[in-house]
């Protein structure tokens, strides 16, 4: 037979298993029913138990180079702070409605539990609660710590082992920490409605304000909201806003009874509207000023495994943490992005330009910007995914990038031994020998003699190096991978990291050199940025430092490495000067620096491309039709408010990264390319034995062309890919 005391600590337990809620343990040593308690809790073996409490879940903030916050990511949205940064009248209003006696009794309350036995035996329900703060936070603990539906659902049950699990916990709570330590805890853990996690995002949402500055009515409001805050939560509409103006009375008439506050001032509150304002939940991609550059952070994030050995370890590493995550982003370059590419292409546009811009040296990434904003309102023709990046950092399968890649193959001869003036008589069109005529790395015969490549207008004649990367030849640059090989005009493309927007390995055909294969403006603007550090490579770079929710800051360098001979870099970045001179650029020019780069345009105009860089900064800018390129070419068109008969890589693009550059460097020392090695690269190794008359060079490129001929051009000549 059981004994009373046993009946007494069993009767307690059901009451509290069945939704009970106020109280905590006191444990009074004589007297009554206390000293049957004690004798029922020796029976039932109540010792303390450890409570094992993991961080709560924190939001990470990520702030720009400057330290100016730009995204938040966090799972549950909550923002801890300590007992002196809530308002007293808060602390006051949540203990008197969920445990008056809370600074009076200790791990249980014996009077209130008993108390609430006896009111809900009379009503015939649950009338009033029998758990106390403590317990409560040690409810919260174990249902923010559960993974699975199994403990969650544990944590939740009416069971006796479940209230006496918490009431070990509890008694173990009591005896590690103080009063207003645990006050402390519960406040930050408390789920109080409207998806604000602790009383500072609780007051932010619902009013506005911080915990410190809250007011005795909206102090009420938020102490009624966690007995149930799903159903007063004043988010989903009127009937719950109804019951929590309701709730927040009933607390005032107890803070009232409990003289905590005259009548009058309850009164008072009562009068007063819910004041419920609904503030906009902070963070995600789509509410950052710099989407694009979100997107990339987060999936850096949730990818990279420095960040965690799980895709499950790195998103709660991101979502929970707490973190700051300083990134490379640098305002004042981003803002000329954004206002260049404004300047050019409407966000109503049809196609779609983007840039980024990194710098030589580093990697790290300063820009991310785009015509169109980023969300997920097709009416409004919002951009889901992020055009700026590939696809492993948000982005989708990207445009072809024309003529930019005949830059690799220009590095590639350069690194054969070829100097600046060597080159071939090359025709207004080119067609394979033989199948033989291109191997791909494989060893693969892809040659085609059944296609022809042509160029712009029929120009033909003696190319050179610099000539032909000037006029952006098509058939000179066809015959020119022919001669250093198509596999190692990859390869140089990979060493800079050059590798599809879509994740697929790259097509290796004989039309490489034109640009065939889908691209994004960071890969691009990132393979430049290395000819700018004179070869030097350094991977895609958004992060440079990440501080931990107790100031732990870890630091992340640039991965770099040696891609290419510095020397050949050189070179490269002489000839490629020429572009703003004497080439593709020449008519809308430089901007009153060093500066190097290459336009792109693919077949039939289908999109348009400008990558340049300077030794300070390197960018790409794109253009085409997201909807497909192909079908949605570039001619016949309006964009930005302007006709166009066609879009060119200098269209477009090559005005927007020139306008970008001049207000992004503003302020900048310019710096002048190295100069180059002309006993390495100077002259032609084997001149062509017919040369055309020369044309005196008078422009300021180092490279010395006095000996070919360069051609005029109207409007932009340089051509794609057939």
């Amino acid at each position: 037979m059981s004994s009373p005391a046993s009946n007494v600590a069993r009767l307690i337990l059901a009451a509290m298993a069945a939704g009970v809620i106020v109280a905590a343990i006191a444990l009074p040593a004589v007297g009554g029913a206390g000293a049957i308690f004690v004798s029922a809790s020796q029976e039932l073996s109540i010792k303390p138990e450890a409570l094992k409490e993991p961080p709560l879940a924190e939001r990470t903030t990520v702030v720009d180079a400057d330290g100016n916050e730009i995204a938040q990511f966090y799972e549950q949205y909550r923002e801890s702070v300590t007992l002196d940064q809530v308002a007293t009248i808060m602390k006051t209003a949540v203990v008197s409605i969920e445990d008056y006696r809370f600074y009076e009794h200790g791990a249980i309350d014996l009077e209130g539990t008993l108390r609430a036995l006896a009111k809900n035996a009379a009503s015939g329900g649950i009338a009033q609660g029998g758990s106390s703060i403590t317990q409560q936070y040690v409810k919260q603990v174990l249902l923010n710590s559960a993974t699975t539906d199994k403990e969650r659902n544990a944590a939740l049950e009416a069971s006796y082992a479940r209230k006496l699990k918490e009431l070990r916990h509890a008694l173990a709570m009591e005896e590690k920490y103080t009063k207003d330590q645990i006050l402390e805890k519960y406040l930050n853990i408390a789920y109080f409605g409207d998806r604000a996690n602790g009383v500072e995002a609780a007051a932010k949402r619902f009013f506005g304000v911080s915990a410190s500055e809250l007011t005795l009515s909206q102090a009420a409001t938020l102490a009624g909201a966690v007995q149930n805050p799903n159903a007063t939560d004043p988010h989903l509409g009127k009937a719950q806003r109804k019951r929590l103006l309701s709730r927040r009375n009933v607390v005032l008439d107890r803070m009232a009874e409990l003289k905590k506050i005259t009548p009058e001032e309850a009164a008072e509150a009562k009068a007063k509207p819910l004041g419920y304002v609904g503030t906009p939940l902070p963070g995600n991609c789509e509410a950052s000023p710099y989407p694009y550059f979100c997107i990339y952070v987060r999936d850096e994030m949730l990818r990279n495994p420095i960040f965690g050995k799980t895709a499950e370890a790195r998103s709660q590493f991101l979502t929970r943490g707490g973190l700051e995550i300083r990134t490379t982003l640098n305002p004042k370059m981003q803002k000329a992005a954004d206002n260049a590419i404004k300047k050019f292409v409407h966000p109503s546009d049809k196609p779609v330009a983007s840039e980024a811009l990194l710098e030589p040296g580093t990697g790290k990434i300063k820009a991310m910007a785009a015509s169109r904003k980023y969300g997920s309102d097709r009416h409004k023709g919002e951009m889901s995914y992020n055009v700026v990046a590939d696809v492993a950092h948000g982005g989708g399968v990207g445009f072809q990038a024309g003529s930019t890649f005949k830059t690799f193959t220009l590095l590639t001869a350069l690194d054969q031994g070829m100097k600046v003036k060597d080159g071939f008589m090359v025709g207004s069109g080119y067609r394979a020998a033989d199948y033989s005529t291109f191997k791909n790395c494989k060893g693969g015969n892809i040659g085609d003699p059944t296609h022809t490549v042509t160029n712009d207008e029929g120009r033909g004649g003696f190319k050179t190096l610099a000539t032909g990367t000037w006029d952006s030849v098509n058939t000179f640059f066809m015959q020119l991978e022919q001669k250093v090989g198509l596999c190692n005009v990859i390869t140089t493309a990979k060493k800079l990291g050059i590798k599809r927007s879509d994740g697929r390995n790259l097509l290796e055909f004989s039309t490489f050199t034109l640009g065939t294969n889908e691209m994004d403006p960071v890969t691009v603007a990132n393979a430049y940025a290395a000819l700018g550090a004179r070869g030097k490579y350094c991977a895609p770079m958004a992060i440079t430092s990440i501080k931990d929710r107790t100031g732990k800051v870890t630091k992340y360098k640039p991965k770099c490495r040696q891609a290419i001979d510095s020397e050949v870099a050189d070179a490269a970045a002489s000839i490629l000067s020429g572009v703003f001179t004497k080439g593709t650029m020449s008519k809308v020019g430089g901007i009153g620096r060093p500066a190097a780069g290459k336009t792109g345009t693919t077949d039939n105009q289908a999109t348009a491309w400008f990558a340049g860089f300077t030794p300070n900064l390197a960018g790409a800018v794109s253009i085409g039709d997201p909807r497909g390129s192909q079908e949605h070419g570039l001619n016949n068109i309006t964009i930005g408010g302007r006709p166009y008969a066609s879009v060119f890589g200098a269209s477009i693009p090559g005005p927007i990264w020139k306008n970008t550059m001049i207000n992004a460097l503003k302020g900048t020392a310019a710096m002048n390319f190295t100069p180059v090695n002309n006993a390495r690269f100077g002259g032609c190794s084997s001149c062509a034995p017919v040369r055309p008359t020369p044309e005196r060079d008078t422009g300021p490129s180092a490279v010395d062309d006095a000996d070919v001929t360069t051609e005029d051009h109207e409007g932009d000549p340089d051509i794609g890919w057939q």
